[in-house]
């Protein structure tokens, strides 16, 4: 059975945070560390290339095939600031539309900044997904 491409590396968080040129983007991926880092009571790994996951859970499809992967977590890219939501965004609506400028995608929330958002709203939108992997994925 083939392994997710995505997995765990050994690479340091805090290299990585490091590295980043832009001030501002590394001080809102600093942000973004310590706010998952305590609501997920977990620290950072890095995850493929460059995603920042916290806490693991474990899942089987119905066609047999398992894997581990991050209940929550988050990537620098060029253009956006991408929050994993890893329970889907249902249920969220509200938040959502009170978090400001956003796109999302099937589990991918597109920040183009955290200035531009209400961090109180996606601090609350990150408790929720994370309460519910834990029921659907009980540790």
């Amino acid at each position: 059975m083939a392994e997710n491409k995505t997995q765990p590396t050994s690479v340091d968080p805090k290299s990585v945070i490091a590295d980043i040129g832009n001030d501002r983007r590394r001080s809102e991926v600093e942000t973004l560390d310590r706010l998952l880092s305590r609501l997920a009571a977990a620290d950072a790994v890095i995850w493929g290339p460059a995603m920042f996951g916290y806490g693991t859970y474990h899942y089987t499809y119905p066609s047999g095939r398992q894997g581990r992967f991050f209940r929550s977590g988050f990537a620098s890219r060029s253009r956006d600031l991408v929050v994993y939501v890893m329970s889907g965004f249902d249920g969220l609506d509200e938040e959502l539309a009170r978090l400001g400028p956003h796109r999302k995608g099937k589990s991918c929330l597109y920040l183009k900044s955290l200035e531009a958002i209400d961090l109180e709203v996606l601090e609350r939108i990150l408790t929720y997904s994370l309460s519910v992997m834990a029921g659907r994925y009980p540790s």
